[in-house]
């Protein structure tokens, strides 16, 4: 394997340091995922250079310049804080000829908007919950196929932003309540689609070309009340102390027959193909206790750092973290993006 020169994209004040010596897991959580990245990076003999973006791209281009890299390696995942704003860093590093790990721009877009990416699905006969968007300013009516209960999202923010209990709604008063809460919010519209009762899944894919998945992985909502929505809520994906208070994990999805897991496997890569990806994404699926599977979102670019959900899986399917990581390093140098002709 030859030593490469890797830039590593962050969000400015998520450089990570040398050790992790020092520092609580609450306080090394903001910049753990840059952590394990770079530090395993280097420890497969790669030479590493971190930057923090903020809201100037002279940095990268500074960056592109002088440390020459062979690759940049993304874990930005916005710019100028809008998350959607992503897919335009990639496409500044296709028109600056760089090649780049994760996902590229068209991807990064289609997959980000959460309405857009489920007309391609439906499109595609992928089953998907029942939707409808309500854009900031106009006046909420709910259609009649929509029939509760209903679960009230943000289109394009993500890691569980604006989730909450409250996000389930079960008349038409709480709905509008709901959506002009995260209008006001997120300044952005708002998507309500039927809501899936059943187990949450998650489900690695990686690739260019040829697509391999990993085994499905499951939200286990443990001890949480019964009146509780089972949905991955701010405080359930990110809250250690309500976590260990309700005993919530997330691990290999249990008693799913070889057919079923295929079948998964299937539908996954045909997302992820409908969407253009590339590189490596999460799919969040709900699965029915009647065994029916929805697509509820695909996640390019999702969350790599060590002993979460797509690292446990990739090693579940026999894929050590180092090898992962330099797998996603191998795939972004083998992506023909538009410039190489």
């Amino acid at each position: 394997m030859s030593k490469l020169r890797v830039l590593v994209l962050v969000r400015e004040g998520n450089v990570p340091p040398d050790s992790l010596e020092g520092f609580t897991d609450k306080e090394a959580d903001p910049w753990k995922a840059e952590y394990d990245v770079c530090e395993t990076l280097r420890g497969l003999g790669h030479e590493v250079l971190p930057l923090g973006i903020f809201d100037d791209l002279a940095p990268i281009r500074a960056a592109l310049q002088e440390f020459q890299p062979n690759i940049t390696y993304m874990l930005l995942e916005e710019f100028y804080g809008v998350v959607t704003y992503d897919f335009a860093v990639i496409s500044y590093l296709e028109l600056m000829q760089q090649p780049y790990s994760g996902c590229n721009p068209r991807g990064l877009m289609l997959s980000k908007d959460k309405a857009l990416s489920k007309k391609l699905l439906m499109y595609h006969r992928i089953p998907t919950p029942r939707f409808t968007v309500f854009p900031n300013g106009r006046a909420i009516r709910r259609p009649k196929k929509l029939e509760f209960p209903l679960f009230v999202k943000s289109t394009i923010e993500d890691a569980s932003f604006g989730i909450a209990q409250a996000s389930i709604v079960h008349n038409d008063e709480a709905l509008a309540e709901r959506v002009a809460f995260l209008h006001e919010k997120t300044g952005g519209d708002v998507i309500v689609e039927q809501y899936i009762e059943g187990r949450e899944l998650y489900v690695g894919v990686m690739g260019n070309t040829r697509l391999v998945t990993f085994p499905a992985w499951e939200m286990d909502f443990g001890k949480m009340p019964d009146e509780s929505a089972r949905i991955a809520t701010s405080r359930v994906k990110w809250d250690r102390n309500y976590q260990e208070k309700h005993n919530i994990t997330c691990h290999a999805a249990e008693g799913l027959t070889d057919a079923q897991q295929k079948q998964i496997g299937k539908l996954c890569k045909r997302v992820y193909r409908a969407l253009h990806m590339s590189g490596y994404a999460r799919m969040d699926l709900r699965m029915t206790p009647s065994g029916d599977v929805y697509v509820i979102e695909a996640n390019a670019n999702p969350n790599i750092e060590y002993g979460e959900d797509f690292a446990e899986s990739a090693e579940a399917a026999g894929i050590s973290y180092e090898s992962l990581i330099q797998r996603i390093l191998n795939l972004g140098l083998s992506y023909r993006a538009a410039w190489m002709g």
